[in-house]
């Protein structure tokens, strides 16, 4: 069966490559790419593609998610994963000369700013992982449960390990370093598909496109609304709806085996930090980045008449986390019972201040919540 799906999308893929890219030829590559994500979907997920899923090993390794963040270090076979994760957690993770020391996850927990991060040890992936080569789909489908992505390459080897992990994860549906596009989809019961640009459309995107595209996935009466410029490719993703938005740093290991003038070429990449896991060098670096790509702001709680919890604070994942963020982190009945808030800290106009639940929070901030007359 899947071997049949894999000639399908090659047969496909083989068109796609002849076929030149025009206006004209414009509906016709949006009709091969829908077909080529369905297909891709259906060997990933079985038949069906995203509404149903095999419930074999190969969903993913069964690890608990604990503390406020979880990172998942992916990586080919012996480029310093487990090292790394022992020098960051104290965790024993196995480490040899050979390849595919690491045959399951491995979790460990590092503190950071008052932070627990959870980090996970994947197996090395190989060319073919989101196929079911080497378990890269157990390592894959964990890597989807991740708040962020760490692709650990060993500084000394080509950087053509770098676009085939890239590939392994897009194939998957991971999207790195990428937000959601700015569009909507609303399906309804009647009317056809409705069709509105708020946006100039540049890269290829047109009414002609969204209903081919839309017929492939047999949805024939729905709204879209384009708020921003858009690829085909990036509609696609929102129709599917199962991708997953993750974002990614490239730590170049083991800079201790090349010399200053290859750091310097290295150096010219976005998204990177070189780090020597062996020798314990920038990993403070690594941990700055890991903090500010995860957008983790540390709020302290107060107890009415006692001293902040300075040791304990809470982690919030946003830009511009409110209250109202802050009270449903703590316990999601804290809300109904709330009336307003004294806040002391940068957000604050004055100390304390009164706030309602609408106001924004930012990193160590101390917070105080009064619960409405009667509340208990």
């Amino acid at each position: 069966m899947s071997s049949d799906v894999q000639k399908k999308i090659d047969e496909i893929e083989a068109e796609m490559a002849r076929t030149q890219k025009n206006k004209a030829t414009n509906s016709h590559l949006g009709t091969l790419k829908a077909k080529l994500a369905k297909l891709r979907s259906e060997l990933l997920n079985g038949p069906g593609g995203k509404s149903s899923g095999t419930k074999n090993a190969e969903r993913g390794f069964d690890v608990t998610k604990s503390g406020d963040t979880r990172i998942g270090l992916v990586g080919f076979p012996s480029v310093g994963k487990s090292t790394l994760l022992t020098t960051l957690t104290g965790t024993k993770s196995e480490a040899a000369a050979y390849e595919f020391t690491t045959l399951t996850c491995i979790p460990g927990t590092m503190k950071y700013k008052g932070a627990r991060i959870q980090v996970l040890d994947l197996p090395g992936i190989i060319e073919g992982a989101a196929d079911g080569k080497g378990r890269g789909r157990q390592v894959i489908s964990t890597a989807r449960t991740c708040n962020m992505i760490l692709v650990v390459l060993d500084a000394s080897k080509p950087l053509t390990h770098k676009k085939i992990i890239e590939q392994e994860l897009f194939s998957f549906g991971i999207r790195i370093n990428q937000q959601p596009p700015n569009m909507k989809i609303m399906k309804k019961m009647s009317g056809g598909i409705g069709y509105q640009e708020l946006a100039l459309q540049t890269k290829g995107m047109n009414v002609d496109v969204a209903r081919v595209v839309m017929k492939e996935y047999k949805i024939s009466c729905a709204e879209i609304i384009l708020r921003e410029d858009i690829t085909v490719d990036q509609f696609i993703d929102v129709v599917e709806g199962n991708r997953a938005y993750i974002p990614v740093l490239y730590v170049f290991n083991k800079i201790d085996s090349v010399t200053i003038e290859e750091l310097d070429i290295l150096d010219q990449m976005p998204n990177y930090v070189p780090v020597s896991s062996f020798h314990g060098w920038n990993l403070e670096e690594l941990m700055e980045e890991i903090w500010h790509r995860c957008d983790m702001l540390r709020i302290y709680t107060k107890p009415k008449g006692q001293i902040p919890d300075y040791d304990g604070p809470v982690i919030l994942h946003s830009h511009r986390p409110t209250i109202e963020e802050f009270c449903n982190r703590l316990h999601k009945n804290l809300l109904s019972e709330f009336s307003h808030a004294l806040v002391w800290g940068r957000s604050a106009k004055h100390q304390p201040q009164r706030c309602g639940k609408d106001h924004v929070l930012m990193d160590e901030d101390i917070v105080q919540l009064c619960k409405k007359a009667g509340g208990k």
